[in-house]
């Protein structure tokens, strides 16, 4: 991971020299193409972004701000010339991308849906509407509790937390399906931390995630929320020495253990901790924990529970094999589904169609023309990660990279500095953070590459729009990409909106 290193310390480097600018517009002279092929000069004769920021017309919340410009870029793209090829003669009553001439494409700017218009945006509240009638008062929680909530800004409970809270305190078994960003873990560490006795100096609950990042995630909502409570939590995860976990478990007192199910497992098997007065066990993204490399553990776990447990699966998706687990271990649970309900209610999906050699190109536009809180770039690759990371940063913007080659704690810092601290605005990522992590702040997130599947879209696009509120997700697509698109719309029912000739480099964008 040297290289990774260096990478880092490049890019922190050049944003320290790069000049102070709050609109983070890039210099025009220094466009990084994305390969060879890319002639620096011929690159140069596509720059058409503007030096100076768009003019705010009104003032008002960030998030209405931030549509704003995307509509005033929308504005500009239909004062375009339009005598471009399109993909299909007419809009097809099914509102899918055209296949048969995908890779005839001339141009990456070609759509066959209409331009976005101002009219298509809810922009009337930052916040999603939830259902108010039901209060934290009305579930009779513990007065610290109710403190911590309200120290966080809890002000309701979230759809899914006022449907799985009751079933959670009243002990019943649950198997909870919710879209990402929509209180889930709040849904379970709320009426955990209610039901924990904290006189009794035991390992009393169990939280299982499948990542470490996802793990110091967890705890700090955990810390956050029962800050009155005086419980005692410990994280666990691999990549890091056992050494200091060993000592506080032996100092005793752990009520919460949160970690992923490697290192717990290992725990167990050397006797350092015990479960038999465990009776809590919440599985959070139950489907990654059921899934190749983790279902064995995860069911060697469960046995070493007290035969009078509780357990509680949260997720965004279950495959057929989260029934096998649901029939062995767990008693008549309680099945909560509101998909149906909030999948991606919050998110405004775009497509930008490109060729692969403009995506970056396209990347730069976007990022030099809206308002961007703080925002995700998704890759597919490891080193796609790197190079973009770098490219970004030779653009002009603060930017980190975070995968799962790279050493725990530099892991650590990276998303600390970038979640908590906000010392930048863009992180640049595998899937590796697609899971649970919770940044407020970012209100964008951009597919440089379309994932590989529609559970790993799910999940990407779910890092904007947490908690009801209003997010962004834009896609580059390329002619290859154009079949899956197709399968994430039709398996997710959405159509996603067409921000293609905006992005085009050869497209003109004249003043407002």
């Amino acid at each position: 991971m040297k290289y990774a290193e260096e990478v880092h310390k490049e890019i922190l480097s050049k944003a320290k020299e790069a000049p102070e600018n709050k609109t983070n517009t890039p210099p025009r002279n220094k466009p990084a193409p994305l390969s060879k092929k890319h002639h620096p000069e011929k690159v140069q004769e596509k720059e058409t972004i503007p030096t100076q920021p768009l003019e705010e017309k009104e003032k008002g919340p960030a998030l209405d701000h931030f549509h704003k410009k995307i509509e005033l870029l929308i504005d500009r793209m239909e004062r375009l010339d339009t005598s471009t090829t399109t993909l299909s003669s007419g809009k097809k009553s099914s509102g899918q991308l055209d296949l048969s001439t995908t890779k005839k494409l001339p141009s990456p700017q070609c759509v066959e849906r209409k331009p976005i218009k101002v009219s298509d945006l809810d922009l009337s509240a930052d916040v999603l509407p939830t259902d108010k009638k039901v209060t934290w008062e009305s579930f009779n929680l513990k007065k610290e509790i109710l403190m911590g909530l309200e120290n966080k800004g809890f002000k309701w409970p979230s759809p899914v937390q006022a449907a799985a809270i009751p079933h959670s305190l009243g002990g019943q078994d649950i198997v909870a399906r919710a879209k990402n960003g929509t209180g889930k873990a709040g849904a379970f560490i709320i009426p955990l931390l209610n039901k924990i006795n904290r006189f009794r100096p035991q390992i009393q609950a169990l939280i299982l995630v499948p990542t470490r990042e996802l793990v110091l995630q967890t705890v700090k909502v955990c810390k956050e929320i029962g800050l009155h409570l005086r419980l005692k939590m410990l994280p666990l995860y691999g990549g890091v020495s056992p050494k200091d976990d060993i000592i506080r478990l032996k100092e005793g007192g752990t009520h919460i253990i949160v970690g992923t199910p490697g290192r717990v497992l290992d725990f167990i098997e050397q006797k350092i901790i015990s479960l038999k007065h465990c009776k809590y066990l919440i599985c959070d993204e139950a489907d990654k924990l059921l899934g190749t490399g983790f279902k064995e553990v995860l069911y060697s776990i469960t046995e070493k529970l007290p035969p009078q447990r509780q357990i509680e699966m949260f997720s965004a998706t279950f495959p057929c094999m989260v029934q096998d687990y649901v029939g062995k271990y767990m008693d008549d649970p309680v099945k909560i589904n509101l998909m149906s309900e909030l999948t991606l209610r919050g998110v405004k999906q775009y497509y930008a169609y490109v060729k692969k050699t403009d995506k970056l190109h396209c990347l730069k536009t976007l990022l030099s023309n809206l308002d961007v809180n703080q925002c995700f770039i998704f890759c597919n690759a490891i080193t796609t990660v790197e190079r973009l990371a770098k490219r970004i940063a030779d653009l002009g913007f603060t930017t980190y990279f975070i995968h799962s080659k790279m050493k725990q704690e530099d892991r650590n810092m990276v998303f600390h500095n970038f979640s908590t601290k906000g010392q930048c605005k863009i992180l640049v990522a595998t899937d590796l953070v697609t899971r649970g992590i919770d940044v407020p702040s970012v209100n964008v997130v951009i597919n440089f590459d379309l994932p590989r599947s529609t559970e790993s879209y799910l999940h990407r696009i779910g890092r904007s729009g947490r908690f009801g509120t209003k997010g962004v997700a834009i896609n580059m697509v390329t002619p290859e990409d154009a079949e899956k698109l197709r399968e994430i719309e039709e398996e997710l029912d959405v159509e996603l909106i067409p921000f293609s000739q905006v992005l085009h480099p050869t497209a003109a964008l004249p003043n407002p």
